[in-house]
């Protein structure tokens, strides 16, 4: 069934991106006013990380928010059979020698959910000497993440389920491969988690980056997104964590969460607020 839907995706993708944009806009209102898809947890979640903003203001990032995720399922549906010259057409990077710096090296990339991150690891891993893996965990829609993992992967980068990571490194550890890592995903709640303070709230945080830096003395790098305009990103790469820095191994995940909290306060609704980011409490 996956093969039929996957086809259909792509005959659609190969649309106009204008048309996309198009049915983006359909799609807001069915999504937002209609079936008003979680949007308990996306008014929660801006509530309690804006407490300071007037009620208008939350409703206008919400708003905001609901169009632009919509504008991502369209650019995900788009990347089924976009080309690289379109993908770097519409992501552009600011740095990219930064990359090069590590072409021979292998290093962790700590993403989070913000801008259109999909189409950013796709540009990233055409635009690298170094082999893209991206860490993931697995949905629990079996054809969402067979459909997702393909593409994903169309362009050269290789998927490794999360609980396979370390044992996927260690089998190739002389290949330099940038690591991607969502790292503002949800942990599930046990007595080895940390917690940290992101966005007012004592947060369950997933310290993947960290860990993995720890084990292989792995510089850890920073991914930050920003969306010009409709279907145009630009992106910045920044250095957490090198073999030189002055800061400790146990800080990367904090300072990895100031940089989102920054994004996220310059630009609020190009952030998941429909991710149940919250939901455990100590």
């Amino acid at each position: 069934m996956h093969h039929l839907y996957r086809i259909i995706l792509r005959i659609i993708s190969y649309l106009p991106i204008w048309i996309l944009y198009f049915f983006s806009d359909l799609l807001y209102l069915i999504i937002y006013k209609i079936l008003r898809y979680r949007l308990n947890i996306v008014k929660k979640n801006i509530n309690n990380c804006f407490p300071e903003k007037s009620n208008k203001d939350k409703k206008l990032i919400e708003k905001k928010f609901y169009k632009h995720l919509c504008d991502i399922i369209m650019e995900v549906i788009k990347s089924f059979s976009i080309s690289k010259d379109e993908i770097n057409k519409r992501v552009i990077f600011k740095n990219i020698d930064l990359f090069h710096k590590y072409k021979n090296d292998s290093i962790i990339l700590a993403v989070s959910h913000y801008g259109n991150w999909e189409l950013g690891l796709q540009a990233i891993s055409i635009n690298v000497n170094q082999k893209m893996i991206g860490v993931y965990k697995k949905f629990n829609n079996q054809l969402f993440n067979l459909l997702i993992k393909k593409n994903r992967e169309r362009n050269g980068s290789v998927l490794v389920e999360i609980k396979e990571i370390y044992r996927y490194l260690l089998k190739n550890i002389d290949t330099p491969k940038i690591i991607g890592l969502l790292a503002d995903q949800s942990p599930e709640k046990n007595n080895s988690n940390y917690w940290k303070e992101f966005m007012l709230q004592e947060t369950i945080v997933y310290n993947g980056p960290e860990k993995i830096s720890n084990k292989f003395n792995y510089p850890v790098l920073f991914c930050s997104m920003k969306k010009v305009k409709r279907g145009k990103y630009e992106v910045y790469i920044e250095e957490l964590y090198t073999k030189s820095s002055k800061i400790k191994k146990d800080d990367i995940t904090s300072i990895y969460l100031r940089k989102v909290e920054k994004a996220i306060k310059e630009n609020p609704e190009f952030y998941l607020w429909s991710h149940n980011r919250w939901k455990h409490t100590r």
